[in-house]
């Protein structure tokens, strides 16, 4: 992606400085290295025998589920700990990500907290207590099933009744200091049960109208970079105060921030915007690599390697229309960074730098 070398620099910079993670990551295989940066996902209740293979060769740094996944708690809770198991087997041995969709309202893969959607917690009479209820609502139920990441809060800030986020309910508010202010609430109460949080759509999808949706197709937002800081990434501050363990960048394009690339492919939004401007320290993950808003560029591989050169630390390898088959999209992934690493085309120095930060969040969620 162009702009690499901002993104290089910011990563870099980003980096946690911890012995064992480093020392860990430098007797890692190229492809062993490009694994940490992917998550993966499959289809049904059991996972297949490639990905195991993948764990246990220590090629994969954890995997997220969807409701094709889950049967039950206590079945999820099975899954989990076999995947665990491979992890322990294989050279990487941390705990892998095991991460879903749990923001509450319609969008929940368990049953359970949080039942009531951000809209809901916006518009009611205690939204802070609330809040806080549905953090550590989601963060408990989630580490009851054995999963310690949780892909929310949303934090876009919604435009008009009616529009892309607000039609599911999946914004606190119309305001962005009553998002900052909740999602905030939030994350902190979820993380202090031990479940990583992940704000989400950076800069954010709030402008985006009803059908404007990045998973079918390319999606161009034209809000002025005046709204951009002042709504949108306002939020952002109050997660990053929060110490949100990773960010959401999303896929529309920002043409005020950058013409050509959607903002996971953008080195000046993750690294200029994300990492420089609001001084992110921590793990940033792609939405869904096969979505509809990158037709336009290229296969799995290409994909990869772009965002990686972008400064994007995971790669969400889910599983959509565009790459439907997600394990092997997920090995694709891999092996397009492992050979853009080997080649010189992705910096060592930045790469090892994210998998340095990806490990050091797998080792804080270690029990």
């Amino acid at each position: 992606a162009a702009g690499g070398a901002a993104g290089s620099r910011a990563a870099t910079r980003a980096a946690p400085h911890h012995g064992a993670t480093a020392s860990l990551a430098s007797s890692l295989s190229d492809s062993q290295l490009a694994g940490q940066r992917v998550i993966y996902s499959y289809r049904g209740l059991e996972p297949p025998a490639a990905l195991l293979r993948a764990i246990r060769a220590g090629k994969a740094a954890g995997v997220v589920f969807f409701s094709d996944n889950i049967s039950s708690k206590a079945q999820l809770k099975t899954v989990a700990a076999a995947l665990q198991k491979a992890a322990a087997d294989s050279p990487v041995k941390l705990p892998l990500l095991l991460m879903t969709d749990q923001e509450g309202g319609l969008v929940r893969r368990l049953p359970g907290a949080p039942v009531a959607s951000e809209k809901q917690i916006g518009s009611s009479s205690h939204p802070a207590a609330a809040a806080r209820q549905a953090g550590r609502g989601a963060g408990l139920n989630l580490k009851g099933a054995g999963l310690n990441v949780n892909l929310a809060p949303v934090l876009d800030v919604y435009r008009a009744a009616g529009d892309f986020i607000d039609q599911y309910g999946r914004s606190y508010s119309s305001d962005p200091d009553t998002v900052s202010a909740l999602g905030a609430d939030f994350i902190t109460a979820q993380q202090r049960v031990g479940v990583a949080a992940t704000a989400k759509h950076f800069p954010g999808l709030g402008a985006a109208t009803r059908s404007q949706d990045t998973d079918t197709r390319p999606v161009t937002l034209n809000v002025s970079l005046s709204a951009l800081r002042k709504i949108d990434e306002l939020p952002y501050r109050a997660a990053i105060a929060a110490d949100v363990k990773l960010v959401m960048v999303s896929w529309a394009k920002y043409p005020a921030l950058d013409r050509t690339h959607p903002a996971g492919l953008s080195a000046k939004i993750v690294g200029g915007e994300l990492r420089d401007r609001l001084h992110f320290k921590g793990v940033t993950i792609t939405d869904a690599l096969g979505a509809g808003a990158l037709r336009p560029f290229g296969i799995a591989q290409r994909r990869a390697v772009d965002a990686a050169a972008a400064g994007m630390d995971l790669l969400l390898c889910a599983r959509t229309n565009d790459l439907d088959d997600a394990v092997s999209q997920g090995a694709a992934a891999a092996a397009g960074l492992a050979q853009a690493l080997a080649a010189g085309r992705l910096g060592r120095t930045t790469f090892v730098a994210s998998v340095n930060r990806v490990m050091a969040l797998r080792r804080s969620l270690e029990r």
